[in-house]
């Protein structure tokens, strides 16, 4: 991974040096131009050292130039002065519809939740593959094969042992399940191979699938619920403790870990958002087959 030092641009001289130069008491450009065609100029100065003047035989007009521009301000992105989970917040929300977010800019391709009429078969290769993709995560934060990765171990944001139970559930009742199914293979396949070579990527996908679970995932598990399970409510939906404070104790530490990337690196880990919301979406879209 590339990184830069900062150089300095400006550096003292020692006092035992010395220059002679004449000394300039004045000094600016013009341009003298006495038509549209024809520019001519000249540097006249009032100093000790001769004086060289080259001047043309006809009218002109002088014009000074100012030497000095004004510094550009920095370019500021959307959410960059909250730290860099609202960066990523923020190009997230825009990949929502305008019924599931009024920060939403995309056109609806499917109808609202609140219309799904799920059933059992597809619910459960939903859970299936979703603790493939959630295992794979998992695992992938315990090899640690980018030291950071560490950071986020045992956050209580894990759901493997939570689906792991409600599938024994679901067993319990009667109900055959399946094994995971071409989304949730392909997207476990991509996870580990951004994990190893694009650790910024592989961030994106970690935030969006923990983060999404936790907001617009539960309230898809509560009208599923309610629509085919007599309102019981699964452990995938339940968290051990205050979920507010483990949603933010692991934006604090992803807002570290952004901290050492570069600008680059940032915008690459943004652009990769919407191959989440495509995997992702793959998966919920089981819940209707």
């Amino acid at each position: 991974m590339a990184s830069s030092i900062p150089i300095s641009q400006s550096q003292s001289f020692s006092s035992e040096t010395h220059y002679k130069t004449p000394k300039i008491r004045n000094a600016f450009v013009t341009v003298s131009v006495s038509n549209p065609n024809l520019q001519a100029g000249f540097i006249r100065q009032k100093s000790s050292a001769p004086t060289c003047r080259r001047a043309l035989k006809m009218p002109f007009k002088t014009v000074i130039i100012s030497a000095t521009t004004a510094e550009k301000p920095k370019k500021r992105y959307p959410g960059e002065a909250k730290g860099f989970v609202e960066e990523m917040r923020f190009v997230a929300m825009k990949l929502h519809t305008r019924d599931q977010s009024k920060e939403g800019e995309k056109e609806a391709d499917t109808q609202p939740v609140g219309k799904w009429e799920p059933t059992i078969e597809g619910y459960l290769r939903f859970l299936v593959d979703s603790k493939l993709v959630y295992d794979t995560l998992e695992k992938i934060i315990e090899k640690a094969a980018h030291p950071w990765y560490a950071e986020f171990s045992n956050t209580c944001l894990e759901r493997s042992e939570k689906l792991a139970k409600d599938l024994d559930w679901f067993k319990e009742q009667g109900h055959a399940i399946p094994e995971p199914s071409s989304p949730g293979i392909s997207y476990a396949h991509y996870l580990n191979e951004l994990s190893e070579k694009d650790p910024q990527a592989f961030i994106c996908h970690f935030y969006n699938i923990y983060f999404a679970h936790s907001a617009g995932g539960r309230m898809i598990g509560k009208n599923v619920s309610e629509k085919i399970l007599d309102k019981k409510e699964l452990e995938f939906y339940k968290w051990d403790g205050d979920l507010r404070q483990l949603l933010q104790n692991v934006r604090e530490k992803l807002n570290r870990v952004a901290e050492n990337w570069s600008r680059e690196e940032k915008d690459h880990c943004l652009e990769e958002t919407e191959k989440s919301f495509k995997h992702s979406g793959e998966i919920l879209r089981l819940i209707l087959s």
